[in-house]
């Protein structure tokens, strides 16, 4: 019987160490936690890399001023499986691709968007945002 209790005792110990080890993952938000709806912004420039993850996918795009200077943008997307079921994939966003995206400001100030729409080079017009 005491051999019993310490096989359990050792399962669950077992247990919350797996627990308390595991990486964190990233919380999925509230949209007005973190983006302000009223200050929408259009940006185009070079699509410079992709991230097909979740719970957000990100593209990342490089836009130049008027004078030339270049300004790096973050670019958050829908999770990817509501993507693909809107018939896109991470092959449709090739680095170095022009795009033009809708979105909204990060009320944090910071270069970081919530994308409503991007155009894609071929007029394809994708609805970025999350409905799941």
């Amino acid at each position: 019987m005491l051999k019993r209790v310490h096989s359990h005792a050792l399962v669950a110990l077992l247990g919350i160490g797996v627990t308390l080890a595991a990486p964190r993952a990233h919380a999925h938000h509230a949209f007005s936690a973190e983006f302000d709806i009223n200050k929408p912004i259009q940006l185009k420039g070079t699509l410079t890399k992709v991230e097909w993850v979740n719970p957000h996918s990100w593209i990342y795009v490089e836009v130049p001023d008027e004078s030339g200077n270049v300004t790096h943008w973050a670019v958050e997307f829908g999770a990817p499986a509501a993507l693909r079921r809107r018939g896109f994939s991470a092959a449709d966003f090739p680095t170095g691709i022009e795009v033009t995206v809708n979105g909204y400001l990060a009320k944090s100030g910071k270069e970081i968007v919530n994308a409503k729409t991007v155009v894609l080079p071929d007029g394809r017009d994708l609805y970025a945002g999350d409905d799941e």
